[in-house]
């Protein structure tokens, strides 16, 4: 559906430009989705306008004017009664400010926890449900839900300003904003094109602005170099391991733009985490892997975050090695029981090593863990071979 596609690739932008113009998140989503459903009852019966987003933005900016004039208690908002209302079809879509790096450099305020900063942006920037970005932080949705509703509370109580920081505080909420950028980009890569797009935008636009900082360069290098090969990451509806894709499917060009990103970062001198994940992702699209080198990359890598996901990541290329024993002693240890990837990975490993049984018990436990449907095939048949 027409207004589907808009709703991936405008919500952001659109949510972005109405709390820049109405100073509050809560009034400015509910204004947001109130647009979305008159759009979802207009827009078949009288077609979609030539620039949507400016239809949204302008349709929901006068939406929530009207909501203002009809609640005077908001009398912090009085200002905006003056505002001439428009017509919603005057926009052009350049027009409309782009707001979307003031809208991640409020959530990843310092005033707020690392958790709740990440959890608002990819609620507000990438529009995921709350059950969603529940999924992605391994927690209950209604702790997510309450996490979100904190984190608007902070901003508003706090006054937290809607801008980009000035320069002097910039490397101080890099880290944060990253961390958003890197998961919206992780939750895009699991299977919506759209928020991985908007990622790499958002780190496109974070280099242009923070052009010394190799952290910036290494996770764009990152996400060029993984989302590179995503056309050939599924096949009939399952997921296609790397040693199995087409790599005629690759995207080239964003690998070069990749691995320039990625030397960018090194001759500024990157050594830390998004650099040494991107050196992973650069050696993964070579050929033949120097599967050494991606083992002592992730060991380097785990030492530095401590993050068992990291420790499975390293046990994975241990095996890749020919040392499978050695892998499934690391995977032994690790308290990632409710992660899918740690009983599929086990599973894998005792496939190989023979214990059959075994390895049917651990593909059982991660299918009952697994949400991504192109995973869940990927598992089943996996398991089917093992008969």
């Amino acid at each position: 559906m027409e207004l589907d596609k808009v709703f991936r690739d405008e919500w952001g932008r659109v949510l972005a430009a109405l709390i820049g113009f109405l100073g509050d998140f809560d009034l400015a989503e509910e204004a947001a989705q109130e647009a979305f459903a008159i759009a979802a009852e207009r827009w078949p019966r009288e077609g979609t306008p030539a620039s949507p987003a400016a239809w949204l933005v302008t349709t929901a900016r006068n939406r929530a004017i009207d909501r203002i004039r009809r609640d005077r208690t908001l009398a912090a908002k009085t200002h905006l009664l003056d505002v001439k209302e428009a017509v919603e079809d005057e926009l052009e879509e350049t027009t409309i400010p782009d707001e979307r790096l003031e809208l991640v450099f409020t959530c990843c305020h310092p005033a707020l926890a690392l958790d709740a900063q990440v959890a608002l942006t990819l609620r507000t920037l990438g529009g995921l449900t709350t059950d969603e970005i529940a999924r992605a932080f391994l927690v209950p949705e209604a702790t997510m839900a309450k996490r979100l509703v904190r984190a608007k509370n902070k901003i508003r109580a706090a006054g937290i300003p809607f801008r980009v920081p000035p320069a002097h505080l910039l490397p101080d909420r890099l880290a944060a904003v990253l961390a958003v950028v890197y998961l919206i980009f992780n939750e895009g890569y699991g299977g919506r094109g759209d928020l991985a797009a908007e990622a790499i935008r958002l780190g496109r636009a974070l280099a242009g602005l923070m052009p010394d900082e190799p952290e910036v360069h290494g996770l764009l290098a990152l996400m060029l170099l993984n989302d590179a090969r995503r056309d050939a990451r599924y096949a009939d509806g399952a997921i296609v391991l790397l040693r199995d894709q087409d790599r005629s499917l690759w995207n080239g060009e964003q690998i070069v733009q990749g691995q320039a990103a990625l030397d960018r970062a090194l001759a500024l001198g990157g050594r830390d985490v998004y650099v040494l994940q991107a050196a992973i992702a650069a050696l993964h699209v070579e050929e033949p892997q120097d599967w050494p080198q991606i083992a002592a990359l992730y060991a380097e890598l785990a030492r530095r975050t401590g993050s068992p996901i990291v420790e499975l990541n390293h046990a994975a290329a241990v095996a890749e090695t020919g040392d499978t024993e050695e892998a499934l002693a690391l995977v032994e240890v690790l308290e990632l029981d409710d992660y899918h990837y740690l009983h599929a990975t086990r599973a894998e490993l005792l496939r190989r090593l023979g214990r059959v049984d075994d390895a049917r018990s651990a593909y059982d436990r991660a299918l009952t863990l697994v949400h991504s449907d192109a995973e869940r095939r990927f598992l089943e048949q996996r398991r089917t071979d093992l008969a």
